[in-house]
C-alpha cells in the first residue's frame, strides 16, 4: 500500500490518463492543489495549449481523482520549515514536500525542477500509470 502525494502538474496527468489507483494505494496532496490545477490549466488555454472546453473539463476530471486533501497546522509547521531550510520564496512548493515527509512514500511530479533539493523520493505521473 503506498501513499503518493500528488502535485497539480501530476494530477493533471493522471486525470487526463483516466487513471485509477491500484487497490490499496492512495494519493494525497495539500488542499493547493485545487487552485494550482485551476492556475496551470488556465495558462494553458490563455498559452493557446488547449481550448477552454478541453481545461474544463479536465477539471472536472481532476475532481473526480481519488485524492485525500489535507491542510492541517501540522503541515502548514512543517511547509515553513521545509521553505526556509530549501531556500524557498514561498511555501508552495514545499508543502507538497512536506506532505511527503508526514504521510507519503513519494512525491509525484511533471517538475522535479521545482523540488531540487528536497530529500523526498521523487516519481513522474508516467511511473504511476506503469504501475
Amino acid at each position: 500500500m503506498a501513499h503518493y502525494v500528488i502535485d497539480a502538474s501530476a494530477a493533471i496527468e493522471l486525470a487526463e490518463a483516466g487513471y485509477v489507483p491500484a487497490t490499496g494505494d492512495s494519493l494525497l496532496a495539500p488542499t493547493l492543489l485545487r487552485c494550482e490545477v485551476l492556475a496551470l490549466l488556465r495558462r494553458s488555454v490563455v498559452a493557446g495549449e488547449r481550448d477552454d472546453l478541453a481545461a474544463r473539463t479536465l477539471i472536472a476530471a481532476v475532481d473526480r481523482l481519488p485524492i485525500r486533501l489535507l491542510g492541517d497546522r501540522v503541515l502548514r509547521k512543517t511547509a515553513w520549515r521545509l521553505a526556509t531550510e530549501l531556500g524557498l520564496p514561498d511555501t508552495f512548493a514545499a508543502e507538497y514536500v512536506a506532505l511527503t515527509v508526514l504521510h507519503g512514500d513519494a512525491l509525484v511530479t511533471d517538475m522535479p525542477d521545482v523540488y531540487v533539493g528536497a530529500s523526498v523520493p521523487l516519481r513522474t505521473g508516467a511511473d504511476l500509470l506503469r504501475s
